[in-house]
C-alpha cells in the first residue's frame, strides 16, 4: 500500500507539476506552481493512504439489455425452451427464462440470415450473409464458435438441420444443395445438383433454393422448394426425383402436415395452395384468405405476398394454419397482421411493427407427430410478443424482458448502485398498480436455462428518460433489468392542439415534451428533470394520491452582449475575445426576431402548464414547474446543466444564456441572471463602460479558471444533439435547419435578481445600461444586492480546445447545439454542484455553497445563506451571494474520503400524521460539524476535457494535475467510489476509459474499450459506484460494463446458464399398422449415404473449414483456476450420475415390461394351444 505525502509534492511545486509522474504536463504545472510558490507547503501535515492499485480495475462487458436492434432470424429449441435471435449487425441474442439473457457477436459483423438450434444438444448453428456457417458452443455462460464453414462459389439461402440428425442440408443461390456434418463440420461430396432436381425439358433456371425439409413420413426423402415456384421431392437413396410440383407464382415458405402425406405452400400472390403427393399434377386446394370472392368466369383477386405459413396440427381440433402477410391491396392503411385460421374461424392480429419472423411453439420435438401448438413467437422490427393459443381470443403474454426500453426513443439515461434497499420494494409497488391488463393467465413459455443471484447483489436502479416525456425506473439488481415505475411528466401540460404550439416548434421540431437531463437524490426521493422545450419539473414522492393545482414559475434568462469585457492581451486568459465573436446588437431593438400576428413574443413559455385541480396518483407528483420564456422575440435555450439540493431546498439550472436558482419550498426565484453577470465584483447595475486598464483589475479580482473549457461529459450529453438525431431510430445525419433553432441569436439585455418573497419571475420591462442603475430590483425595502469581492487571486492552467482542435477530434459526431454555442462564444453553463465547503479562500467554516462551471473554463462559487431555525425555512427567504471563485465537481474530506452533499431524508408530504407534527426537516449532513478543527483538509476534484486538478481548500492550493488526454477529449467523467475508496473515472471520445486514483491522480487503467461512433454513445454514457457503467448501445439496447476486477471474477457466478441437462422425450408408439406401412424412415442411414465413403470428398475450392475458438475460450470463461476446474468436473459427474439413474431406471422398466409380456405370451399360448383353427 503506497503513501502519498503531500508536504513534498508541495514542497517541489515550483519546480516541476506534482503530476509530472503521472503524464501531466510541465506546461501546466509550471501554470500551477508560479502562482504559490511554496506558500502552503507546510501546511498539509497528514498522510492519505490510497488503497486502489491497478489490480483493482478491469474492463469486461456485463450484459445487454432490450430488443435486438434491426432483428433477422428466429430459432426456438422446444425441448430446451430457449429462443435465439439475430441481427443485421452480425449479434444473436439467446434468451430463456427471466434472467437468462446472452449476447454474442460474429466478429465479421455480417447480417445473420437463419439460425438452427440442435435440439436439446447445447449447440446453435447459424448462417451470416457472408455466406459462412457457425457452430456455437451453449454449453458455456459466454457462447463461443467452435466451427465456421465459409463457402466460397455459392451463396447461401436456407438451412435445415432434421432433429436428432449431424446433418445439415444447405440451400444455395444457384439452386444447389450441400450436407454439412454438424460435428467436424465438414461439406459432405454428396451434391444435390439444380439440374438434376428439376426436368430435363425445363429451360429455366428454378432460382434460388427457399425451403428445404425431410418428409416427416420418410426421412429417406427431402422436399426442396425453389423461389420460381417449383418443388423437388428428392429421394436421397436413390438420387433422384420422386416427384415434381409446379406452380405459376413464386414460392415464400412451405410446411409439411404431420402425417407426411401433404404439404402448404405460400405465394407471393397471397394465396396458399395444399398439395397432395398422390395428385402433384394440381394443388389439392388453393385459397386466397383475405381475397375478394371471386365473381363468375373471372380470376380470384391477388393479395400481398404470404411471407410465411405454419401447417399445425392438433390432435383435438382443427389444425391451425398461421401466416404473415396476404392481406389485400386495397386497404393500404392497414398495419402488419398476422393471420391465424382454425376451422372456419379466421383471426387477423395486427402489428404495430412490420413482422419479420415468426414460430409456432409446440408440445413435441418429432414432425411425425400431432404438434400440439401452444403459443406463437412473433419477431417484429421492434418488438417480441408471443400469443396464446389456447385461448380462443389469443392473448398475449407479459413479456419478463426489458422490451420496451425503446417505447419512446431513449433521450438521457441515469444509473445508481447501492440504493437504499427499500427504493425497489417501494416503486415497485406503486408501478405494479398501473400495469397493462388483458395478458394471458398462463406462465411464460420460454423457461429454458438456469440463473440464480450470485454474490453481489446491492440493489441498482437505471432511470431512463425518453422523447415522449416519460421516465421509466429500471431495477437493475443482479445484472438483470425489471421495469419498476414508469412516470410521464408531459401530464403536467396541457396538450397541444392542432395549430398551436408554434413556439415550440421553433425550438424542436417534434417531441416537445422530450427529457433532457434527469437529477435523482435517492436518499430525499426528490427527482428532477429538465426538458427540451426549456422547463425544469421538481417531482416529491409520495404514497397517498391528491389532487391539487401545479404551481409554475416562469424564468427570463438572457445574455448580454453589449457589457462584455475585453481583456489586454498581455493580460487576457487563453480563452476566446467574447466581443470579438459575439454578434454586435443595440439594445434598442433586436434584427432578428419571430413574430405572431406582428406582435415580438416576450414573456412566453414555450408550453402552457395545466391550470385547472389535477389527479396526481401515488408515486411521483409535480412540485414545481419552472419554465424559461421567450425574450424579445427569441425562444429561450435549452438547459445545460442541472442540479438540486434537497437539504438547501434549492434546484439550480443554467444554459448558454445564464443561471437561475429556485427555492422549491417557497416556490420563488432567487437568482436569474447572465453568466457575464456572475464575474462583476462590484455593483451589479452600476453597468458603466470599462477601460482596459480597469479590465486588468477585474481579472486580477477574480478567480480565473484558465483553460477549464468546455465540461464535456455536460456539454455532450446535455447540449443535446438537434433534437431529430434524439428521436430517430436510425443514424440519419443532422438537418441543418435545426441548428438556427439551436444558434442563440437573439438580442440579450441584462440579467437580473428576483425578491425571494415575490410569487413572480417576470423581469419587467427591457431596460437600457443607462437607466438600469436607477432600479431598484428587489422591491420596495430591500437594496439593491451588492456582490462581495472575491479574496481568490489564482490562475489553473489546464488547456484550452479551439474549434479547430474539437471538430478535428470528432468531426463527424459533433451537435449542432454545441457548434451553435461555440460558433458565438456564449459562455454556457456546464456543470453545478451542490457541497458544504468553505465559501471563501483562508475561511475557517464551511457553509452551504453552489459551485458552478462554465464552457470557457470558469469555475466560481455562489454561497447560499440559509435561515439558522428549522420551522424559518418555511417563512425567511433564501439569500443568494456570488462570492469569490473556487473550483470543484467533488468534495473529499481530510482523511481522502469522498463528501456527499447533504440530503433531507425522506417523509410523505401528503400523510395526514405527519402534517399534524413539527414541520421539522430532518436534514443527513455528510461532512464534519463547523465546530471541529478542520483547516486545511478540504479536497476538490476538477476534470476538463484535457486535464485533472486537485486542490486543498481554503487555501485553495493545487496539488495534483494530471493530463488526461493530448489528442481527444473527456466526453464524461465522473468520482465514484470502488472498494470504498474514491477514483476518478473518464471516457474519452476516443474511445478510451481512464482511471485515476485521487487525490494523488495516479493512472490505474487505461483501456481502449470503444470508438465513438455516434452522439448516442456520449449521451448516455455514465459512471456509478462499484464499478459499474452503462452506455446506450443502439437506439432499442443498454450495454452495461464493469470496470471492477473483483466483479469480473465473479460475473461468471452471475451469469445465467444457457444449456441444462433435459432427457429428450420418447417419441409416441407409432403402433403396429403405421410401422409396417408409414415408410422407410426408421431404416435410413445418413452417415452411410453421406460420409465420406460412400459420398466421396467434397471439392475444397467450395468451402473452407475455419477452427473456432470455442473450444478453449470456453474453457477460460468456465475455469479461471482449478476451482473451476473442479467444477466443472463435479457437475460433468453429476450429469453423468444423473443420466446413468435414469438408464438404469429405464432398463428395470424394461426388464418388468418384458417380463410382463413372456407371462402374458405364455398365458396366451397355453389358452389356445388345443383348440383348432376354425374354434377362434
Amino acid at each position: 500500500m503506497k503513501k502519498f505525502n503531500f508536504r513534498k509534492v508541495l514542497d517541489g511545486l515550483t519546480a516541476s507539476s506534482p503530476g509530472s509522474g503521472s503524464g501531466s504536463g510541465s506546461n501546466s504545472s509550471g501554470g500551477s506552481g508560479a502562482m504559490h510558490p511554496g506558500g502552503t507547503a507546510g501546511v498539509l501535515r497528514e498522510e492519505i493512504q490510497e488503497t486502489l492499485t491497478s489490480e483493482y480495475f478491469h474492463i469486461c462487458k456485463t450484459v445487454r439489455h432490450g430488443f435486438p436492434y434491426q432483428p433477422t432470424a428466429l430459432a426456438f429449441d422446444p425441448v430446451q425452451k430457449t429462443l435465439a435471435i439475430g441481427t443485421r449487425t452480425g449479434a444473436i441474442r439467446i434468451l430463456g427464462r427471466p434472467g437468462v439473457d446472452c449476447y454474442c457477436q460474429h466478429e465479421s459483423g455480417a447480417a445473420v440470415l437463419q439460425l438452427q438450434f440442435l435440439i436439446n444438444e447445447g449447440a446453435l448453428v447459424s448462417a451470416s450473409s457472408d455466406d459462412t456457417l457457425h457452430l456455437w458452443n451453449l454449453r458455456q455462460k459466454r457462447p463461443a464458435i467452435l466451427h465456421s464453414l465459409k463457402f466460397n462459389r455459392e451463396r447461401i439461402t436456407y438451412c435445415h438441420l432434421p432433429f436428432q440428425s449431424k446433418w445439415l442440408y444447405v440451400g444455395t443461390e444457384r439452386g444447389n444443395t450441400h450436407i454439412v456434418n454438424i460435428e467436424s463440420f465438414i461439406l459432405s461430396g454428396y451434391v444435390i445438383m439444380w439440374n438434376k432436381a428439376i426436368e430435363l425439358s425445363t429451360k429455366t433456371h428454378p432460382g434460388p433454393v427457399v425451403h428445404l425439409s425431410d418428409s416427416p413420413r420418410d426421412e429417406g426423402k427431402l422436399l426442396i422448394g425453389y423461389e420460381n415456384g417449383t418443388v423437388v421431392f428428392w429421394d436421397l437413396k436413390s438420387k433422384r426425383a420422386e416427384l415434381r410440383v409446379y406452380y405459376d407464382e413464386a414460392i415464400h415458405s412451405i410446411d409439411w402436415h404431420h402425417e407426411g402425406k401433404q404439404f402448404m405452400c405460400s405465394h407471393s400472390d397471397g394465396s396458399l395452395t395444399l398439395w397432395n403427393l398422390k395428385s402433384p399434377s394440381r394443388p389439392f386446394q388453393t385459397t386466397i384468405p383475405h381475397g375478394k370472392s371471386p365473381r363468375e368466369g373471372r380470376k380470384s383477386e391477388s393479395c400481398k405476398p404470404i411471407l410465411k405459413v405454419e401447417y399445425k396440427t392438433c390432435r383435438n381440433s382443427e389444425p391451425f394454419i398461421i401466416f404473415s402477410g396476404g392481406l389485400s391491396y386495397d386497404k393500404a392503411c392497414r398495419r402488419p397482421s398476422l393471420t391465424i385460421m382454425h376451422g372456419k374461424a379466421i383471426t387477423v392480429l395486427e402489428m404495430d411493427h412490420p413482422i419479420v419472423e415468426f414460430l409456432t411453439l409446440c408440445e413435441t420435438p418429432y414432425p411425425n407427430e400431432f404438434q400440439e401448438p401452444y403459443a406463437v413467437v412473433v419477431l417484429l422490427e421492434k418488438d417480441l410478443i408471443v400469443v396464446d393459443l389456447t385461448q380462443s381470443n389469443f392473448p398475449i403474454f407479459e413479456n419478463p424482458y426489458p422490451m420496451d426500453i425503446h417505447e419512446s426513443p431513449v433521450t438521457c439515461t441515469a444509473y445508481f448502485a447501492d440504493c437504499p434497499p427499500d427504493l425497489i420494494l417501494v416503486l415497485y409497488s406503486i408501478g405494479v398498480k398501473h400495469k397493462k391488463q388483458g395478458y394471458s393467465n398462463k406462465e411464460w413459455p420460454i423457461t429454458g436455462g438456469a440463473w440464480n443471484l450470485g454474490t453481489q447483489t446491492y440493489p441498482e436502479i437505471i432511470i431512463t428518460g425518453h422523447a415522449d416525456g416519460s421516465i421509466k425506473f429500471w431495477d437493475a439488481s443482479a445484472i438483470t433489468l425489471q421495469m419498476l415505475y414508469k412516470l410521464k411528466t408531459a401530464k403536467v401540460f396541457e396538450k397541444q392542439k392542432v395549430g398551436e404550439g408554434k413556439q415550440t416548434c421553433e425550438i424542436v421540431e417534434e417531441d416537445p415534451y422530450a427529457i433532457q437531463m434527469i437529477y435523482w437524490c435517492p436518499e430525499s426521493r426528490i427527482f428532477c428533470v429538465s426538458g427540451v422545450s426549456a422547463y425544469v419539473i421538481i417531482y416529491k414522492f409520495s404514497r397517498h394520491e391528491i389532487t391539487t393545482e401545479i404551481v409554475s414559475l416562469e424564468v427570463r434568462l438572457q445574455y448580454d452582449v453589449e457589457d462584455i469585457i475585453t481583456p489586454e492581451p498581455e493580460t487576457s486568459p487563453p480563452f476566446p475575445d467574447l466581443s470579438s465573436q459575439l454578434p454586435s446588437r443595440s439594445l434598442s431593438g433586436s434584427t432578428n426576431t419571430v413574430a405572431s400576428e406582428g406582435v415580438t413574443k416576450d414573456s412566453i413559455p414555450c408550453l402552457n402548464v395545466k391550470t385547472r385541480p389535477v389527479r396526481m396518483p401515488p408515486g411521483y407528483q409535480a412540485e414545481l414547474v419552472i419554465q424559461l420564456v421567450w425574450v424579445d422575440g427569441e425562444p429561450p435555450q435549452q438547459i445545460t446543466s442541472l442540479a438540486v439540493s434537497s437539504a438547501y431546498g434549492i434546484v439550480a439550472f443554467g444554459n448558454c444564456n445564464g443561471l437561475a436558482v429556485v427555492d422549491f419550498i417557497q416556490k420563488t426565484v432567487l437568482l436569474s441572471m447572465g453568466t457575464i453577470d456572475l464575474y462583476r465584483s462590484s455593483d451589479l447595475y452600476q453597468r458603466q463602460p470599462r477601460s482596459p486598464r480597469k479590465n486588468k483589475q477585474f481579472i486580477a479580482d477574480n478567480f480565473c479558471m484558465r483553460g477549464l473549457s468546455n465540461f464535456y461529459p455536460d456539454l455532450t450529453k446535455r447540449i443535446r444533439t438537434s433534437y431529430q438525431s434524439l428521436t430517430e431510430l436510425n443514424d440519419s445525419p443532422v438537418p441543418l435547419e435545426l441548428e438556427r433553432c439551436k444558434s442563440p441569436t437573439s438580442d440579450h439585455v441584462n440579467g437580473h435578481y428576483t425578491s425571494p418573497t415575490s410569487q413572480s419571475c417576470s423581469s419587467g420591462k427591457r431596460l437600457s445600461s443607462a437607466d438600469v442603475s436607477k432600479v431598484n430590483r428587489w422591491g420596495p425595502g430591500r437594496p439593491p444586492f451588492r456582490k462581495a469581492q472575491s479574496a481568490a487571486c489564482m490562475e489553473i492552467s489546464l488547456p484550452v480546445t479551439t474549434e479547430e482542435s474539437r471538430e478535428n477530434s470528432y468531426n463527424r459526431s459533433r451537435s449542432s447545439s454545441i457548434s451553435s454555442i461555440d460558433k458565438d462564444s456564449k459562455e454556457a453553463i456546464t456543470a453545478l454542484y451542490f457541497m458544504e465547503s468553505f465559501a471563501r479562500k483562508n475561511d475557517s467554516t464551511i457553509s452551504p455553497c453552489l459551485f458552478v462551471g462554465t464552457s470557457l473554463g470558469m469555475v466560481l462559487i455562489i454561497s447560499l445563506n440559509l435561515p439558522s431555525a428549522d420551522e424559518q425555512r418555511f417563512t425567511e427567504p433564501v439569500m443568494v451571494l456570488p462570492s469569490g471563485a473556487v473550483l470543484t465537481f467533488s468534495c473529499m474530506d481530510r482523511t481522502g474520503a469522498l463528501m456527499q452533499p447533504p440530503y433531507e431524508v425522506w417523509k410523505d408530504p401528503n400523510n395526514i400524521d405527519e402534517n399534524e407534527k413539527s414541520l421539522r426537516r430532518k436534514l443527513v449532513m455528510n461532512c464534519p460539524s463547523p465546530s471541529q478543527d478542520i483547516g486545511d483538509h478540504q479536497y476538490t476534484i476538477i476534470c476538463s476535457e484535457k486535464q485533472a486538478k486537485v486542490f486543498s481548500l481554503p487555501s485553495q492550493t493545487c496539488l495534483y494535475v494530471h493530463n488526461i488526454t493530448e489528442t481527444s477529449f473527456i466526453l464524461q467523467a465522473d468520482v465514484v467510489v470502488l472498494c470504498n475508496s474514491a477514483c476518478l473515472a473518464c471516457f474519452c471520445a476516443n474511445g478510451h476509459i481512464m482511471i485515476m486514483s485521487l487525490p494523488s491522480l495516479r493512472p490505474m487503467l487505461d483501456v481502449n474499450y470503444l470508438p465513438l461512433t455516434d452522439m448516442r454513445i456520449a449521451r448516455t454514457f455514465c459512471f456509478t459506484n462499484e464499478g459499474q457503467a452503462l452506455y446506450l448501445v443502439s437506439p432499442t439496447e443498454i450495454q452495461r460494463l464493469t470496470y471492477s476486477q473483483e466483479m469480473c471474477d465473479n460475473l461468471q457466478d452471475m451469469l445465467g446458464d444457457l444449456f441444462t441437462p433435459i432427457e429428450t422425450p420418447e417419441a409416441q408408439n407409432r403402433g403396429f399398422l403405421k410401422g409396417l406401412f408409414g415408410g422407410s424412415g426408421q431404416t435410413f442411414d445418413r452417415e452411410e449415404l453421406f460420409g465420406e465413403a460412400s459420398a466421396g470428398k467434397a471439392s475444397r475450392s467450395l468451402a473452407q473449414h475455419i477452427p473456432g475458438p470455442g473450444g478453449i475460450e470456453g474453457m477460460k470463461g468456465a475455469a479461471g483456476g482449478v476451482m473451476g476446474e473442479l467444477t466443472r468436473a463435479r457437475i460433468a459427474l453429476d450429469e453423468r450420475g444423473q443420466r446413468l439413474g435414469e438408464l438404469e431406471e429405464k432398463t428395470a422398466g424394461m426388464m418388468t415390461s418384458a417380463e410382463a409380456f413372456s407371462k402374458h405370451a405364455h398365458e396366451l399360448m397355453l389358452k389356445y394351444k388345443d383348440k383348432k383353427w376354425y374354434q377362434f
